[in-house]
């Protein structure tokens, strides 16, 4: 089977997969790292061992985590977690940039990837338990820990031992009976010491995503509080700028024919962010809205695509048109989703301070 195919049938799934975090979170994260902890191993199963993976497959990462980011807009209704998920998100892709400028990979374990595992860690209470039961501390003790005893020892033997687990399987006979028998050990703690201690479950298991609040469910509330309360300078566009940059700067390191300066990068970003944001407003106050995701991401490409050839005509770029059309695609898909659900977050906020003040007066 020529390679082509087969990489472009592994990177379509990484494209798709992610997007089922949004209704399923629990099980799409883990379905998008079982493809990436295989991927690898398909492509050397059909003889090839692509120079470039380590670039390909740091910028996936950076999709996947940046659409489960996007889908705690929608699907979190603890503000703490949120909050602490948040600061794990960005200071990761922080890090993740700083080494793709500097390939000092110490930084990756400065910078872990805590916000993975804590984004599955949440998931899982929240599978049998209410997660507004749970206060801040509790979830940064539950982030500290993953941290600590997790991720730094992951870290470690990636980035900086540079330790492939296959490889160590095939390398060292006793690897693998130590991780099945580290893992029973895990198991039989948990068991034993950890099951009995917990508090009953609050409700049967929920892997499905949990509604969206009624008064803001559908496509005309969202409209309706986009045109009463959005604007095209505010946090909302300076979060996006920063989430979508920095993963465009990301792909745009592992790229090999992208020669944008990352700085230009970050600034084109936050160009189209703000007259996205203005488009948005517009149709939002003529009270323009369609239920349909694909639709609006359809029509988002669109606009899009108009933009970059308008600003073609009057600037000019020697990107290339392949780059333009990734670029263009990524940003959309991205904007559009963060867009349909940074209104719901904002309606959980707003309903969470208010029941905060109610709680204080009473």
């Amino acid at each position: 089977m020529p390679f082509e195919l087969v990489f472009g049938t592994v990177l379509l799934i990484r494209f798709v997969l992610p997007l089922t975090i949004l209704r399923w979170p629990l099980p799409g994260v883990i379905a998008c790292l079982v493809v990436d902890g295989i991927d690898q191993s398909v492509f050397q199963w059909f003889g090839y061992d692509p120079p470039f993976y380590q670039g390909y497959d740091k910028a996936m990462d950076v999709f996947y985590l940046g659409v489960a980011y996007i889908s705690t807009l929608r699907n979190w209704v603890s503000m703490s977690a949120f909050n602490v998920s948040r600061f794990l998100f960005f200071y990761r892709q922080i890090g993740v940039v700083a080494f793709e400028l500097t390939q000092v990979r110490a930084l990756l374990m400065i910078f872990p990837n805590t916000f993975e595992y804590f984004f599955i860690a949440f998931e899982g209470i929240r599978a049998r338990w209410n997660a507004t039961r749970f206060q801040l501390k509790f979830w940064v003790v539950v982030a500290a820990l993953i941290w600590v005893v997790i991720k730094l020892p992951q870290e470690y033997w990636i980035h900086i031992a540079q330790l492939d687990f296959t490889d160590t399987v095939r390398d060292y006979s006793w690897f693998l009976p130590l991780i099945v028998v580290l893992s029973l050990v895990a198991l039989v703690v948990l068991w034993v010491f950890v099951r009995p201690r917990l508090d009953p479950a609050d409700h049967a298991w929920q892997i499905v995503a949990p509604p969206i609040p009624a008064a803001i469910d559908g496509a005309g509330e969202r409209t309706a509080y986009m045109a009463r309360y959005g604007k095209v300078w505010s946090v909302a566009s300076l979060e996006k700028t920063v989430l979508i940059g920095l993963l465009f700067v990301i792909f745009g390191s592992v790229l090999p024919t992208t020669d944008l300066n990352n700085l230009r990068l970050f600034g084109w970003v936050g160009v189209f962010v703000l007259l996205n944001a203005a488009i948005s407003l517009w149709v939002a106050r003529h009270a323009y809205s369609t239920e349909s995701v694909l639709t609006t991401f359809v029509a988002r490409l669109v606009v899009n695509f108009g933009l970059v050839a308008i600003l073609e005509i009057v600037f000019g770029t020697e990107t290339s048109v392949g780059d333009v059309l990734f670029f263009l695609f990524l940003f959309s898909v991205l904007i559009t989703l963060y867009d349909r659900y940074r209104p719901v977050y904002e309606y959980r906020l707003h309903a969470s301070r208010a029941d905060g003040a109610e709680k204080l007066s009473g």
